[in-house]
């Protein structure tokens, strides 16, 4: 896969994202990825981003303050 910023070549990873929301702070660890080589520019697949949206809206309920999850858990 190209990186969408500079057009170098990316490869799978993955990361940790933390969400500032109205109620709290999420954090999401182990999230699937592409990174760039020459940037580090990182991308989802579109299916992630909708899991990622999927996450934010379940943990809303539960959230107090900060909450972590492991994205391989809750995906």
């Amino acid at each position: 896969m190209k990186c969408m910023r500079c057009g170098k070549d990316s490869y799978r990873s993955t990361t940790t994202e933390a969400i500032e929301m109205d109620c709290g702070l999420l954090v999401i660890r182990k999230i699937p990825c592409y990174k760039c080589r020459e940037c580090d520019e990182i991308f989802y697949t579109g299916d992630v981003a909708l899991r990622i949206e999927n996450i934010m809206k379940n943990v809303k309920q539960l959230m107090q303050e900060v909450i972590i999850v492991d994205y391989e858990k809750v995906a």
